[in-house]
């Protein structure tokens, strides 16, 4: 009755399916703390997926954008008084892209939308330094800024804004979830603070070309994406399981022959 109200719909049969299929699979275990995360191979790539991604979210340079819109838009000939609002709207722009990412996600795929996100804050990034190298030079360029500020927020937005929040839930079953999420939280946290903390000093020592460190970040955010994160849309959790434990950790046996987790618990019974 539930699911009925949330979804809308009387045909449930799908879900409740997947639902009970998961649920049978992890019968009889109990909820895992975050070091047994850390611990479990079978996990392995699932949780360097999420730890890679919950830390871009911040490292990324996002919020730093917010640091140098003031100076930007002033730069730029907005009034000082109506700065503020501007600013206001590229945080607008930020919670607009998001909503729409959780509203095409189903459609777009989750890897596009990663790849795209971080691959276009790459190029956004780089634009955005040639620009304000030459701000004081050409009488266009703070526009550019501007325009690379606002183009970079909307990026980051519709992206690994929207998408990275739903992964652990698709990657981790019933029992894992909690520890992940409380892994994932942590480390915004923790990157925020650090990203905050030596941001200022990156703009010293760097200058206009302070997003390098950010655009490192984001291309090889992209090529992680690329080369190990499956596709998860239109999938069960038992297929996404699959796709993952083909990635992970596989124990030797004495015959010099590789065996995943399953088979090892199937040797073992």
């Amino acid at each position: 009755a539930a699911l009925q109200k949330l979804r809308g719909t009387s045909d449930l049969s799908a879900e409740l399916e997947e639902m009970l299929a998961e649920q049978a699979a992890v019968k009889g275990q109990r909820a895992k703390n975050p070091w047994e995360l850390f611990q479990n191979p079978a996990l392995r790539w699932q949780l360097v997926s999420i730890v890679v991604l919950s830390s871009a979210m911040q490292l990324c340079g996002n919020d730093s954008m917010y640091f140098y819109a003031a100076y930007v838009f002033q730069e730029a000939g907005i009034p000082e008084d109506k700065i503020p609002y501007v600013v206001i709207g590229t945080g607008s722009c930020e919670l607009i892209t998001s909503v729409t990412c959780n509203m095409i996600i189903d459609y777009a795929g989750r890897r596009p939308l990663l790849l795209g996100g971080y691959i276009f804050m790459a190029g956004w990034a780089i634009v955005f330094m040639v620009a304000l190298s030459q701000q004081t030079q050409i009488s266009w360029m703070p526009y550019l800024s501007m325009a690379c500020i606002f183009a970079y927020i909307l990026s980051f937005g519709i992206g690994p804004a929207g998408v990275t929040g739903v992964l652990p839930t698709e990657v981790f079953d019933q029992m894992s979830r909690p520890a992940a999420y409380m892994i994932c939280g942590s480390l915004l946290w923790f990157n925020l603070f650090l990203v905050g903390t030596a941001f200022p000093f990156i703009v010293k020592s760097l200058a206009h070309f302070c997003y390098i460190p950010f655009l490192v970040v984001c291309v090889c955010t992209a090529l992680y994406v690329w080369f190990f994160l499956p596709e998860t849309k239109g999938k069960s959790f038992l297929e996404i399981s699959e796709e993952f434990r083909k990635r992970n950790f596989k124990t030797k046996t004495r015959g010099g022959f590789y065996k995943g987790p399953e088979e090892i618990k199937t040797t073992t019974l």
